[in-house]
């Protein structure tokens, strides 16, 4: 499901400074002056506030704007507009429980082994300096587990919180009614769409066994093609189609205005939604391999989906910087914390 946004109010250097600010909001005007000189082209305000409402099914929100981003007229409506890039992050979840023991998940609840644990958190390591207004993942544990552990690890801190919007009840008692909270939480949708996909008979058996009952030659055949699914299952074909009808309805939309967005989700529904980004062939697709806990970013810009590979490890020593937007969206992060440490 898609968001709906209601903005707070925008606000000058000036107004910062009132009593009524709170001490996050005062930090930011700090680190805007301190790089005032470098920070004229892209304007003279800054975005110290953001909210987001209930979660709706609707397409058409306005953008979460981050509190470090810096906006050329001060006004949500002018950062859709001057927008033009944003970010997709897409990553597996990390390994399984039934993944430890070879065995057919699909779409069985099974949650992350210890190892799948720390892949989640190396995998936000990753990403750490990656800007994210919005997540996605599946209905399933395991997807939402890394989405979540993976946030720990986000510079900005900002707290994950999963919609409820299943009844009226649900939405009504998960609601926030601090604007500065809202303004440090990141809207989590869950959707069945991008499950992984669903293997019929197959689920909870050990992939050798599989073999010796089925043959090892047709359950070759159940998962290497891309339109024979396996008794009572799913083929891929079938994954792709409801994966990438739920990423063009609900998610693409949110890239256009300007959101970064991150993907939680399984090996089958993330290999439907890179098909679709790389407009890969069947063919190409069924020998596409994607490892549990390893981000891929994407960059959306113009209409067009730019494949950036996977984000360097934290010990690296190199300088990140997949695009020049993402280079601010770092120096600006890296000034705040060097703020923050002054302050202390």
């Amino acid at each position: 499901m898609a968001a709906t946004t209601s903005h707070g109010t925008l606000g000058s250097l000036q107004s910062c400074y009132l009593s009524k600010c709170s001490p996050f909001q005062k930090r930011s005007a700090m680190i805007f002056m301190t790089k005032f000189e470098k920070a004229t082209e892209f304007g003279t305000r800054l975005v110290y506030k953001q909210r987001f409402g209930t979660i709706r099914v609707l397409s058409s929100a306005s953008p979460v704007i981050d509190p470090v981003q810096l906006q050329s007229n001060g006004s949500a409506d002018g950062y859709r507009k001057k927008s033009s890039e944003s970010a997709l992050i897409l990553i597996r979840h990390g390994e399984s429980l039934w993944n430890e023991k070879n065995l057919f998940t699909g779409c069985v609840d099974v949650p992350l082994t210890q190892k799948g644990i720390e892949e989640a958190i190396e995998a936000g390591k990753r990403i750490t300096n990656i800007p994210v207004d919005m997540i996605f993942t599946s209905d399933l544990i395991r997807a939402q587990m890394t989405a979540m552990l993976a946030m720990t690890q986000h510079r900005r801190k900002k707290v994950p919180i999963i919609a409820h919007n299943e009844s009226a009840r649900a939405e009504a008692w998960s609601e926030m009614f601090s604007e500065e909270t809202k303004s440090e939480s990141i809207p989590v949708i869950t959707a069945w769409q991008l499950n992984e996909r669903m293997y019929g008979e197959l689920q909870g058996l050990n992939k050798q066994e599989t073999a010796q009952k089925f043959g090892t030659e047709k359950v070759h055949e159940w998962r290497r093609s891309y339109d024979i699914p396996p008794p009572n299952g799913e083929s891929l074909e079938m994954c792709a189609k409801r994966a990438v009808a739920y990423f063009q309805d609900q998610i693409e939309p949110q890239l256009m205005e300007g959101k970064n967005v991150l993907i939680a989700a399984h090996g089958n529904s993330l290999r439907s939604i890179i098909m679709y980004l790389d407009k890969l062939t069947s063919d190409e697709v069924i020998s596409l391999e994607l490892s549990t806990g390893i981000p891929m970013l994407y960059i959306f810009k113009e209409g067009t989906f730019i494949r950036r590979g996977s984000p360097p490890r934290p010990n690296e020593a190199s300088v990140y910087a997949f695009s020049k937007k993402l280079a601010h969206y770092r120096e600006k992060l890296d000034n705040r914390e060097k703020l923050d440490n002054m302050t202390l």
